[in-house]
């Protein structure tokens, strides 16, 4: 049987795209009833886009939406209209979070602001995922994981050489969101731990600048420290770390690369060296002492460049199973989604979509008790509007009078 920690929490969620909608897909995983609040008309403004390989889609199953949304219910409601601002908030009345990544001018527009929730209940935890945080000249303006998190906060500077045609953008699509909705979730289970010791419930904020700035935090601190930054290394410098030559990313002779992540040169040198052929680097009484090493990683560091070129990427796949220090390959998605290793350990999760297709997700990142989650498929726009709305006692009467009205769809 699965675990699932927040069976019994109710979240209430009025948010769209995919940072703070990915944080309520992870507390979905852990049990937790979560519904999604969409625009009557308009619903999630990521519905139907395409943008790219992001964009792909196949009958209702669209990784775009199913990633952030699996699990919930979803409810079409126009909070424009006061008597679908009423069940919004009747929704609310026993909910234990509330999340939001509305602009401050539309929250306040649309009555969403702490306030105005817990005026419906004092309990409840409020949540808001931004681009900026909530204070300082750029509170109010929107920001996007490819913006704020990949280049405000320094991924892109880290990740793009000085020499580099082009910027470096994100290796994914909705990748600093992705990692910020799970930094999101993790701050829910902490408010809903503290809650349950002091009965006092939190605001929560996490901002896609907050999280981008943790992720370079070292780099930031040594900023701080000593007000300079190492940049990147040149796209024309040798493929070595010249600080130690069991460390970066080698081409194969196919084009792709092998990484090697030994920080700890001399315990896996003679190992290294006898995986990559150059054994007679071991006779080199220079070579003999981690000083040695380290004094020497540039040239060493050619020799291990120059016998991984030898070979292809496959090949090396298969012959460093057996190194000892830590490598990888350098995978594509075709190679993931087939790495045994995925598989394994329940990274990717079944479900069916709409159309009654088996499909797969990448499984959100805790497991509890050795188990992965169970997982179902994101809601199709406002697919449980009727279902809700008679859990909150609402006669057929009533529901029909709130879509007359425009209230809710």
């Amino acid at each position: 049987m699965v675990f699932q920690p927040m069976k019994g929490v109710k979240v209430v969620e009025v948010a769209q795209f995919t940072f703070t909608p990915s944080a309520g897909a992870v507390l979905a995983d852990w049990g937790a009833d979560v519904i999604k609040v969409e625009h009557a008309v308009t619903g999630d403004a990521q519905r139907g886009l395409r943008i790219g390989t992001g964009g792909a889609a196949a009958g209702s199953f669209q990784p775009l939406m199913e990633h952030p949304n699996r699990g919930k219910r979803s409810i079409g409601l126009a909070l424009e209209v006061p008597s679908a601002y009423d069940v919004l908030m009747e929704l609310v009345q026993d909910a234990d979070v509330f999340v939001t990544n509305f602009l401050p001018a539309a929250r306040r527009r649309l009555r969403l602001e702490v306030d105005d929730v817990r005026s419906a209940n004092a309990k409840v935890i409020y949540v808001r995922g931004s681009g900026h945080g909530q204070r300082g000249p750029d509170a109010e303006k929107p920001g996007y994981d490819g913006s704020t998190y990949w280049s405000r906060t320094g991924s892109a500077w880290g990740a793009t050489p000085p020499d580099s045609p082009r910027h470096v953008g994100q290796p994914a699509g909705a990748y600093g969101d992705s990692i910020s909705g799970a930094v999101m979730a993790g701050g829910v289970a902490a408010a809903l731990f503290g809650r349950e010791r002091t009965g006092e419930p939190s605001v929560i904020d996490v901002s896609l600048m907050s999280v981008g700035a943790w992720a370079m935090a070292l780099s930031l601190g040594t900023a701080m420290l000593t007000d300079q930054a190492n940049p990147p290394a040149l796209l024309t410098d040798p493929p070595n770390i010249p600080v130690n030559p069991t460390v970066g990313s080698f081409r194969t002779s196919d084009g792709r690369f092998i990484t090697l992540m030994m920080v700890q040169p001399s315990r896996y040198f003679a190992d290294t060296c006898r995986h990559l052929g150059l054994d007679h680097l071991l006779d080199d009484e220079r070579f003999q002492s981690p000083e040695g090493i380290i004094a020497n990683a540039n040239e060493i560091g050619q020799h291990v460049a120059a016998a991984i070129a030898q070979q292809p990427y496959v090949h090396w796949v298969q012959h460093l199973q057996s190194l000892e220090g830590p490598w990888a390959p350098a995978q594509s998605p075709s190679d993931i989604v087939a790495d045994p290793q995925m598989e394994a350990n329940g990274y990717f999760v079944p479900l069916v979509d709409a159309d009654g297709n088996e499909r797969k997700l990448v499984a959100s990142p805790v497991q509890f008790d050795e188990t992965p989650p169970t997982v179902t498929r994101a809601p199709q726009f406002a697919e449980h509007t009727d279902e809700i709305l008679r859990s909150l006692g609402k006669s057929e009467d009533e529901i029909i009078q709130l879509k007359i009205d425009g209230a809710c769809t």
